[in-house]
């Protein structure tokens, strides 16, 4: 197969329609080519194309920031001289005086395929930012490594913020470049506007293994294992559990010192174990070294997607973490499960209503009186409604 920037890279007519325009790019520490050249690196060795300037989104262009929520500062390319833009620290919405820089922007983000990462949001503003400032957007497409499943509720309305700025769900299935036509239709968006497409990618089976090195998009995106756990255990973030953070497994482990999993395992079976299925989960024990818990001994469970036991149209990430915290609850109706703190720029909402977009899973969660079936039939007609959305928009 071939990515966007490869299609680009090797079509001369691409690049002549650029010529004598001034180019930018928006792209991270995963802006690859297939033979693992960075993106600027490539744009910088194509004659006809004037690069002017760059932006990153959270995590940096070279995705240097390892930790959550942690800003970057604009600075100068050491090696080529030109601006580097960051759009996660004093601003996040691209300012006139950045549009300025360029004529034409590329756009080669690799997503991980959920609502909540930010580089989704990152994608959306400069899309409208392109429009009102009269700029050309080009998105050079790469895979969603999480493929075509669909799963949990699409943000509702009032819930916007860093972490979901429009209404898409959280597993929402679609490539960035599908992504980006969505995002145009659905703000009527006057925008010149390309999707540069990939070729002989196959959706169905997300990432495509042993043919295209896996890089880290943000610092914590160790592995495919972690992106295929990231729309359930991404929740964790907003609970006094640790979700690895401190750890070689970030976001593939949950665990608490004081919870005895175990005994949460085997309440989940009770639930609803087909929820479990198309995964292998393993019992397990780990110490941050830093964040929540860090120096403790934590009992959990780590999500294998890495074996035999994984099955794609299966495995249900999003659910699997909610009844991973509705058996909590049911176990230990005392526990302090959700964190209270500033989330993503926002210190009002509960960062798990902001994760969720709503407080329906919130509500699952603390009410006895909530079952699985009353969960998965509100699931289920989002889902149903997301499919008929993005259905005029699936390029592959």
């Amino acid at each position: 197969m071939k990515l966007g920037i490869d299609n680009f890279l090797e079509n001369q007519e691409f690049q002549a329609l650029l010529e004598g325009h001034r180019v930018a790019l928006l792209g991270h520490s995963a802006s690859l080519t297939s033979e693992c050249q960075h993106s600027l690196d490539a744009l910088m060795a194509c004659p006809k194309i004037n690069l002017v300037s760059a932006f990153g989104p959270q995590h940096g262009m070279r995705g240097d920031k390892q930790d959550n929520m942690i800003e970057t500062e604009n600075y100068t390319d050491p090696q080529y001289g030109i601006p580097i833009f960051s759009l996660y620290g004093e601003v996040r919405y691209p300012t006139k005086e950045m549009m300025d820089t360029f004529d034409v922007i590329l756009v080669d983000l690799q997503d991980i395929g959920t609502r909540i990462y930010t580089y989704v949001t990152t994608l959306f503003y400069m899309l409208e930012a392109c429009a009102e400032h009269g700029k050309t957007i080009w998105i050079l497409d790469r895979p969603n490594p999480a493929g075509r499943p669909i799963e949990g509720t699409i943000l509702e309305e009032g819930w916007e913020s860093f972490v979901g700025a429009a209404p898409l769900i959280m597993r929402h299935g679609l490539t960035f470049g599908e992504l980006a036509k969505w995002f145009v239709d659905w703000k009527k968006l006057d925008l010149d506007f390309k999707v540069i497409a990939m070729t002989d990618y196959n959706p169905d089976t997300g990432w495509p293994a042993f043919e295209l090195s896996w890089v880290n998009p943000s610092p914590n995106a160790a592995s495919l294992n972690m992106t295929r756990c990231f729309p359930g255990t991404v929740l964790f973030e907003a609970t006094t559990l640790s979700e690895g953070r401190g750890t070689t497994t970030a976001l593939e482990v949950i665990g608490a010192p004081d919870i005895d999993f175990d005994l949460i395992l085997n309440r989940m079976n009770a639930l609803e174990s087909k929820w479990l299925n198309g995964c292998f989960l393993r019992r397990c024990y780990f110490e941050p070294t830093f964040h929540k818990h860090v120096g403790k001994m934590c009992s959990g469970i780590q999500i294998h997607t890495d074996n035999p036991s994984y099955q794609h149209e299966q495995f249900q990430p999003y659910r699997l973490a909610a009844l991973l915290l509705k058996a909590i609850r049911l176990e230990y109706p005392d526990y302090e499960i959700w964190r209270k703190f500033a989330y993503e720029y926002e210190t009002e909402k509960l960062a798990i209503d902001l994760l969720t977009g709503g407080t329906f899973l919130r509500e699952f969660v603390d009410d006895p009186n909530m079952n699985p079936a009353q969960f998965d039939e509100r699931l289920r007609k989002d889902e149903q409604e997301w499919a008929k959305i993005r259905q005029p928009y699936l390029l592959y």
